[in-house]
């Protein structure tokens, strides 16, 4: 189940179809039981996250947090996405790309996240840009490395 908070209330969003999207991509994973928050904030709230938990004092697109509940309990709980629609606008408009494409792609990039993959590494990179890649080929969205 997949859980939208539009918190800064941006109507160019589309919550239904992020929803499906994001469904759509977990239930390919196998985990499309699991729960999952994505919360759609502000530049303001971004930077305050990424600075509790990643040190980093900066605004940032979109940011992972794994569920942490204990297997004995048990709730399938993928985790929450946080994502920063201001940043996202910004970035479609430099990188010339649709504003729906460019969410869609962040809101993949964070559940991938989720799912334990990295860019740590130019391997770990590469495979997960051909998943993202791979996924929105599927659901009509070009290759956003290009």
């Amino acid at each position: 189940m997949v859980v939208i908070q539009n918190i800064i209330n941006d109507k160019l969003v589309d919550a239904d179809r992020i929803k499906d999207i994001a469904q759509q991509l977990m239930d390919d994973f196998g985990v499309g039981e699991s729960e999952l928050l994505i919360r759609l904030v502000s530049a303001v709230e971004i930077q305050v996250l990424n600075n509790e938990y990643r040190g980093k004092n900066q605004v940032t697109n979109v940011l992972s947090f794994p569920s942490e509940i204990p297997v004995e309990i048990d709730e399938a709980i993928l985790g929450d996405i946080v994502i920063c629609v201001e940043v996202v606008r910004e970035e479609a408009i430099v990188g010339d790309k649709a504003f729906v494409d460019h969410l869609t792609h962040m809101v993949i990039h964070g559940i991938l996240h989720l799912l334990g993959y990295d860019h740590d590494d130019l391997g770990a990179a590469n495979k997960m840009e051909s998943i993202e890649i791979e996924f929105l080929e599927k659901i009509g969205i070009k290759n956003p490395y290009i």
